[in-house]
């Protein structure tokens, strides 16, 4: 809201509490100056609430074009992921009744973009991006390290999710290293992501829930380099010469967190999202997008110098880097720092 003169309603807010506090310093205590450091008090109430992040369209609105652009522009080699991620959540969050909580599996190698895709999905979702109290991360290894402590974590993790949705239906859960999480600790919050309109009087329909993991890479890179061998473009692989192979993968693999989960066996997993692995050129324009970000004008010579230094795989055609771009921050510190 914006007053008279272009003003907006905090800053008159905060300007009429700075007024009030200036006059204190120079009004003896009186009954007027006792109401009207209570008035100060309510409207820096006022101004707080102001700022502070609400469950509502002011601090969260979905960005479809600026995900598109996020997904055209800055995520490399993964015509796949791009695809599937845009049309999933943008699909979802136009619907106004969904059936069930939106559930992205995502899975490939390290450095292939996972995680990078999760906080563009939440920076187009969020005003305050993975910044945001909306935006729930676990990591395996670091919320849930102890075997023997499943089913502490289980109840834990089932009052952390109904009390942040309770909060705010739109809520984004990311659970990253799931190859790394204990068999069977997902499947305790299995409820909150069927199509039970209810449970226990708390509707999960809004939430995002997204799983990160390395499971399923192998065979993901095993296609990518048949299509290679085969001499054909990575563009042409489908959803389909994948998706059924990496769910049925994860589901077999005791290290892959889902093994024999009834998420997978339910049907509970809306689309498994393969990441493929990245070539050399994939590799260069990872070096660029991190020297723009940096601020700094892009060297070809940095570029190549950069990208030759990775390790790729087959090691006679050194086709796919083995990391993605997982170390090319690291690599330019080094190179940079010469």
């Amino acid at each position: 809201m914006r007053l008279k003169g272009g003003v907006t309603e905090a800053a008159a807010l905060l300007f009429l509490v700075l007024r009030l506090d200036v006059s204190y310093a120079f009004e003896p205590i009186t009954t007027t100056v006792v109401l009207g450091g209570l008035g100060a008090s309510l409207l820096w109430g006022s101004v707080q609430n102001y700022f502070r992040e609400g469950c509502n369209a002011k601090w969260i609105e979905f960005n479809g074009t600026g995900l598109k652009v996020d997904l055209e522009e800055k995520l490399f080699g993964q015509h796949l992921a791009s695809r599937v991620i845009l049309k999933a959540v943008t699909g979802f969050l136009s619907h106004e009744n969904p059936k069930k909580p939106l559930v992205l599996s995502l899975h490939g190698w390290s450095g292939t973009g996972k995680n990078y895709v999760s906080q563009m999905i939440a920076n187009n979702l969020y005003r305050k991006g993975m910044r945001s109290g909306f935006v729930h991360q676990f990591i395996a290894t670091a919320h849930f390290p102890h075997a023997e402590n499943v089913d502490v974590y289980k109840e834990q993790l089932q009052q952390w999710i109904k009390g942040n949705v309770s909060s705010c239906p739109r809520s984004l859960f990311i659970f990253d290293e799931m190859d790394k999480l204990h068999p069977g600790l997902i499947d305790g919050i299995k409820p909150y992501l069927d199509y039970y309109e209810h449970v226990d009087g708390v509707s999960y329909r809004q939430a995002i829930f997204i799983f990160l993991s390395n499971a399923g890479g192998e065979k993901i890179n095993k296609v990518a380099l048949d299509f290679w061998n085969d001499g054909r473009q990575r563009e042409e692989i489908q959803l389909s010469d994948l998706e059924a192979a990496v769910s049925l993968d994860v589901f077999n693999s005791k290290q892959s967190g889902f093994w024999h989960t009834s998420i997978i066996d339910k049907n509970l997993v809306d689309f498994f999202v393969p990441f493929l692995p990245l070539e050399y050129k994939h590799v260069q324009k990872c070096v660029r997008e991190e020297l723009k970000v940096r601020g700094k004008a892009v060297n070809e010579d940095t570029v190549s110098v950069v990208a030759k230094e990775m390790t790729y795989f087959p090691k006679q055609e050194r086709v796919f880097s083995d990391k993605g771009c997982k170390i090319v921050e690291k690599k330019l510190d080094y190179y940079l720092e010469d």
